[in-house]
């Protein structure tokens, strides 16, 4: 029997039908071009943190579970390289990768005809932000059960002013009621798609958002607004740049740690790990880690195996050794280092020599060694930088300026390396409680000093990640006690000597 839907004058409305999208589609603008950056490359495509830009962003999408398609509007001429981008990262939800429009609002007609008909969610998102979270995309697409149309955006910490063509100012706006624009912005696709109907007969129509057309052609439709994040930022300045990579630093900080001993022993169990430093300090503590989790590791050093980590000779019968062993080598770390103190002008070309030898030749031999054993595991190199990489320090300058150029070679190899599956990472530990640091510094208040055992574990879930390109800041936690670092050994003495630092 067919229910009577008439209603008589007095009737109560009818309970609209509750919203029920087929699937959530996120669409990743990148038509930019770059010329504010002064590239002669769209800026999506510049690399940071060892990836290009528009990679980050695709896979925040690729892996959020709310999102089921992915559309991708590149910049003309350039949809050949973003496609190349996509099949390389090996992105499975992404769909179409087409070529954007000469206007924001001419590429959203276009997503929108990409999308096709039927009741769909639709996120559109800048390429150029790649430091969206998780939250932020789970919020949108949660909000749209509740509201038709979504909007992402974070308080203004500066006051706005408004003003004329004189550049004078008309108005200051009170600064509570005042919000920054980020995106995601999300829609119901019925209400996305009729508010660029009806902007279609406007002929002064012109926005510079998809939530600004919502606004103005369908004003009785509310737009709720989420927490965007100050992370979250658009690339569009030189600043910018600098910016995202010292967030994405942060960021890699946070390192994905496992839940459990067993969940490390799973990822771990029938791997090879090679440590050059591995006698004591750091090296010795991951030594022992890894090995706790049924890792295969080999370390070697100075003093305990006479492997010289400048001697090529040494490093190729170090992992000759491990691979006959065990058949692999997944993982390659250098910590070997050493730190001289004293004036430039008064160290003596030897001292000057070792120092350049072990603390950037030695890690750049490793490298080149290491590659053809770590292409057949897709595995990793792992190298150590120190704080004082971001501003040379007065009586160590050479050690100083050693640690900065593997920050260069780790970025620098880990985007030769892209091709061959091979990740590249540094670890950039605080002061660090170990024999050679109080060799070099003498007594320090502990509750001043990071923990080894502490780096250790953070360079253990860098190399059990992911990640690539990155320099991992690793620091004590507020109110975490630093251990008293275990006395050398006899066989340690003669390294000790030479004030040997893996931070």
């Amino acid at each position: 029997m067919t229910q009577d839907h008439t209603t008589g004058p007095d009737a109560t409305p009818e309970t609209p039908a509750p919203w029920r999208p087929s699937r959530t589609v996120a669409v990743v603008l990148a038509g930019g071009t770059g010329t504010r950056l002064g590239l002669g490359i769209p800026k999506q495509l510049l690399k940071i943190a060892g990836k290009p830009i528009i990679e980050h962003t695709l896979a925040v999408f690729e892996a959020a579970a709310e999102i089921d398609e992915i559309i991708v509007l590149m910049a003309t001429g350039h949809v050949a390289d973003a496609q190349q981008i996509v099949d390389k990262a090996g992105f499975r939800k992404v769909s179409k990768v087409i070529e954007g429009g000469d206007t924001r609002n001419a590429t959203t007609r276009i997503a929108l005809d990409a999308v096709g008909e039927g009741d769909v969610n639709i996120l559109f998102h800048d390429a150029v932000r790649p430091l969206v979270s998780a939250r932020i995309v789970r919020e949108c697409v949660n909000a749209l059960w509740t509201y038709s149309a979504v909007d992402v955006a974070i308080p203004s910490a500066d006051t706005i002013i408004q003003v004329d063509e004189n550049e004078c100012i008309t108005d200051i706006p009170v600064r509570a009621t005042l919000r920054r624009g980020q995106t995601p912005q999300a829609f119901r696709s019925g209400t996305i798609r009729e508010a660029y109907r009806r902007a279609e007969g406007d002929p002064n129509f012109a926005a510079t958002d998809d939530c600004g057309v919502v606004l103005r052609y369908l004003p009785g439709t509310p737009i709720k607004v989420i927490d965007g994040s100050d992370e979250n930022i658009k690339v569009t300045h030189p600043v910018d740049v600098h910016l995202a990579d010292k967030l994405f630093q942060l960021a890699a900080a946070q390192a994905p740690r496992l839940t459990d001993h067993r969940s490390y022993t799973e990822e771990l169990t029938g791997r090879t790990v090679v440590i050059f430093g591995g006698s004591y300090g750091i090296g010795h503590d991951l030594a022992e880690l890894a090995r706790r989790y049924g890792a295969q590791v080999f370390p070697f050093s100075r003093s305990s195996t006479g492997t010289h980590v400048e001697r090529a000779e040494d490093v190729e019968a170090a992992l000759k050794t491990a691979f006959e062993a065990t058949g692999r080598i997944d993982h390659v770390v250098v910590t070997a280092g050493i730190l001289e103190k004293g004036s430039l002008t008064d160290m003596d070309q030897e001292t000057m020599d070792r120092v350049l030898q072990v603390n950037f030749v030695g890690p750049v031999i490793a490298a080149r060694q290491s590659l053809p054993y770590l292409q057949q595991t897709k595995g990793q190199l792992l190298l150590y930088t120190s704080s004082s990489y971001t501003r040379g320090r007065a009586q160590y300058a050479l050690y100083s300026a050693t640690k900065a150029a593997l920050v260069n070679l780790t970025q620098a190899l880990a985007d030769e390396w892209a091709e061959f599956g091979v990740r590249v990472n540094c670890i950039n530990p605080e002061r660090t409680a170990t024999p050679m640091r109080t060799k070099a510094f003498g007594e320090e208040p502990e509750h001043t000093l990071l923990a080894a055992e502490t780096v250790a574990q953070s360079s253990l879930d860098v190399l059990i990640s992911d990640l690539t390109g990155q320099v991992i800041d690793v620091r004590r936690a507020p109110g975490e006690p630093a251990p008293v670092p275990a006395q050398p050994t006899v066989a340690d003495q003669d390294r000790l000597a030479s004030a040997v630092d893996a931070g």
